[in-house]
């Protein structure tokens, strides 16, 4: 249990499991992808720039589920409070861009050049500074400077770190992949798998 006047972890957190309906279930679609073949469909999925997670092309072609709670709606509602919030691997910033305000000061980190790079370009027009960080300890950040931080479909959480920079009472607020995320097309052409369990909420809990 945390102490008074330690980092909040949000009870967005309690919804942990409910992310794992957040992964694409990939099912054959009958719309425009069923004309192509086996072998085009692979050339597809290999050409098709993903920059920035645009995954535009498998419209038609896969179906998604998504938490009830809306990661998305939760994180500008609590950005709107904020006096100074940081994104964690913000991708190409296309999840942080539908915050409708930003606080007095708003940074994000990145590690892969073409999201940096178009994350720079999307969130730097709005005030946001992008740090390029490449996902290890410790973060570019001094100490308690943060009263919210964030971060959607992490695969690294480094507990301590996100602790050190958030200030006394501070928030985070998240959402995780489930430990059985994606389970369903694993299991189809790999054949039963164990459970992740460091993608189990009851170790983010003791992490936390």
């Amino acid at each position: 249990m945390m102490k008074a006047g330690e980092p909040v972890v949000s009870s967005v957190l309690q919804h942990y499991t409910a992310t794992a309906t957040d992964t694409a279930q990939t099912k054959t679609s009958k719309s425009k992808a069923s004309h192509l073949s086996y072998e085009e469909l692979v050339h597809d999925g290999n050409t098709s720039s993903v920059d920035g997670w645009d995954f535009s092309w498998l419209d038609g072609r896969a179906t998604e589920e998504r938490p009830y709670w809306g990661y998305a709606k939760a994180m500008s509602n609590r950005m709107s409070k904020a006096t100074a919030g940081l994104d964690l691997q913000t991708g190409g910033g296309e999840v942080l861009n539908t915050v409708e305000r930003f606080p007095f000061l708003m940074a994000a980190t990145e590690s892969w050049p073409p999201n940096l790079a178009l994350a720079s370009k999307r969130l730097g027009a709005r005030g946001v500074v992008v740090i390029v960080d490449h996902d290890q300890p410790p973060l570019p950040f001094a100490d308690e400077v943060f009263d919210l931080v964030v971060f959607r479909h992490p695969i690294t959480i480094y507990w301590d770190q996100i602790s050190r920079v958030l200030k006394p009472g501070g928030t985070y607020l998240a959402q995780h992949v489930g430990h059985r995320s994606g389970f369903e097309v694993s299991e189809f052409f790999l054949g039963p798998q164990p459970d992740n369990m460091n993608r189990h909420p009851d170790t983010a809990r003791a992490g936390a």
